[in-house]
């Protein structure tokens, strides 16, 4: 079974998607991770189109990537300008990269009605690309523009882009479905069609010149990854696409999908197992490099891909995973995480008590007990299945084993606005720990912002290791507006250190109470954890 090539272009087509920038530098950091793991190919950008691209390969000229060939991106030569004059070109070759991928079109639509050339121009310039980056010694990577697409149309001259291609001394042919509109079988389909005109028609040339395929896919229709793996099922070899499926519109095949389905579900020789085992953290160190919020439900690799809420699921998945689960979750880094809220059993608490640490039965609160109140508290708006630090602390209370780093005295919050000045906010704030007290204040960019800049500098005193703590994430949701502005809220904040992420969740009809609530149980988890 022949290895499947995986060429990741997060760093240019994922960087067309909407929201998403990288820096020259933040590119390098992102290309090292995909090195790491066993990326065969890493798209670096358009170097003749911006100056940043450009930057990242002077900065990739002093890293030596383990596994990963570093490839520049470009078209074909302009019409009527020599190869050796386009400045497009030359900056490729300047990249100093040792692949190269160049894009044409294959679909006579676009080279008629959009370039404005005939046809045979367009071969022309497929052709004289290719073999002018060939006499550079380059690996040559040729990705057929809207060639599904054009092969619905004008199958023929589809097939005369392809072999322009492969005579211009193409390494790779792939095959683009740029729009995203085909459909799994069309692909499949397609892809047996191109290999048996050429294995038949042209089997004298293909002798000589071996056709190798790979597949580029858009998420339009949300098949791109069924529309990859349609392709592999009929025989290709590279597969192109992008870390959390980020690209232009809907985004590009998602390698966070497709390489554990390659490796684990098709056995195709890919990544190794240890390789694999780092899919979690790259997608969340892509996501949060492009200060993007990561999809929970992203297969495989979400937070929720594997966690499970429902009670006879726990009851089941706790006596044998395998009954609710479609594989090891360990396998991709990733972790089985049981959820607890008003549709849970005892077995939801047991499990999730066990994996939090915390032992059930004291002062005669057991699992069943437990049940009964959280219930109740999600009546009144609580959510514990999106906030374990909260439920932690939660069922320690409970069971009478929950010991308070620190204790609120008082805390006061004030707001000041000025007629030309945007608000100003302030928080004084007295806790104590153990015998000692503190009193503190500080100013933030609201009340929440104050509040937990004068608790944070009230605890650095006692606990000097929370400067690793951060929040990252923080949601007001009105319970029941029915009340108008006395309605009940919820606050939802996620927090983070170097090597967690927990959540917390506070409840009131008073906005800054319940933020307190959050806030307070946020700091208590992490100084816990941290002793």
């Amino acid at each position: 079974m022949e290895p499947i090539m995986l060429y990741d272009t997060t760093l240019r087509d994922g960087t067309q998607g909407e929201n998403i920038s990288f820096s020259a530098e933040e590119k390098i950091k992102i290309a090292q991770r995909l090195d790491d793991l066993g990326i065969h190919y890493i798209e670096g950008g358009w170097p003749g189109s911006n100056p940043r691209d450009m930057h990242f390969f002077d900065l990739a000229r002093q890293i030596e990537f383990k596994t990963a060939r570093l490839t520049a991106f470009g078209a074909t030569h302009r019409p009527g300008i020599d190869p050796a004059e386009d400045e497009n070109l030359k900056a490729l070759i300047d990249s100093g990269a040792s692949s190269v991928t160049i894009f044409g079109k294959s679909w006579d639509l676009h080279v008629e009605q959009v370039m404005h050339i005939n046809l045979e121009t367009n071969l022309s310039m497929i052709y004289e690309t290719i073999a002018y980056l060939k006499t550079y010694h380059r690996e040559v990577i040729y990705d057929a523009e809207h060639f599904f697409d054009g092969y619905k149309e004008n199958s023929e001259y589809a097939i005369k882009t392809l072999m322009a291609a492969l005579k211009g001394g193409a390494d790779m042919i792939v095959l683009c479905d740029t729009n995203g509109g085909s459909l799994p079988l069309e692909v499949e389909s397609m892809v047996r069609e191109v290999r048996k005109i050429f294995s038949e028609k042209y089997a004298s040339i293909t002798k000589e010149m071996s056709l190798k395929l790979g597949i580029h896919a858009h998420n339009d229709c949300g098949l791109a990854v069924a529309n990859s793996l349609s392709a592999v099922n009929a025989g290709v070899v590279m597969v192109q696409g992008t870390i959390n499926g980020y690209g232009e519109r809907c985004g590009n095949t998602d390698l966070t999908s497709i390489i554990p389905i390659i490796c684990l579900k098709m056995n195709f020789p890919c990544i190794s197992k240890k390789n694999l085992k780092k899919l979690k953290k790259i997608s969340r160190f892509v996501s949060e490099t492009a200060n993007m919020i990561p999809l929970n439900t992203r297969p495989f690799v979400g937070k929720s891909a594997f966690a499970h809420k429902g009670g006879i699921h726990v009851s089941a998945i706790m006596k044998t995973p395998r009954t609710y689960e479609h594989m090891a979750p360990e396998l991709v880094g990733n972790e089985r995480r049981v959820l607890v809220s008003d549709l849970s059993g005892k077995s939801n608490v047991e499990f999730k008590a066990k994996e939090l640490g915390v032992e059930l039965g004291f002062n005669g609160f057991d699992s069943r007990r437990i049940v009964n109140e959280i219930k109740n508290l999600e009546q009144q708006g609580y959510q514990f299945d999106v906030a374990d630090g909260s439920f932690k602390i939660l069922i320690e209370k409970f069971t009478e084993q929950f010991k308070p780093l620190f204790e609120l005295e008082s805390f006061r919050v004030t707001i000041e606005k000025d007629k030309d000045l945007p608000c100003s906010a302030h928080a004084t704030i007295k806790i104590s720990v153990g015998d000692q007290k503190e009193i503190t204040a500080a100013e933030g960019h609201g009340p929440v912002s104050a509040l937990d800049n004068a608790l944070r500098k009230a605890l650095n005193k006692f606990f000097p290791d929370l400067d690793s703590m951060r929040l990252v994430d923080f949601k007001v949701r009105v319970i029941d507006g029915r009340e108008g502005t006395a309605a009940r809220v919820r606050v939802f904040i996620e927090s983070r250190d170097h090597d967690h992420i927990w959540s917390t969740i506070g409840v009131s009809e008073d906005i800054i109470e319940a933020s307190w609530q959050a806030l307070a149980d946020s700091f208590q988890y992490k100084l816990s954890k941290e002793r």
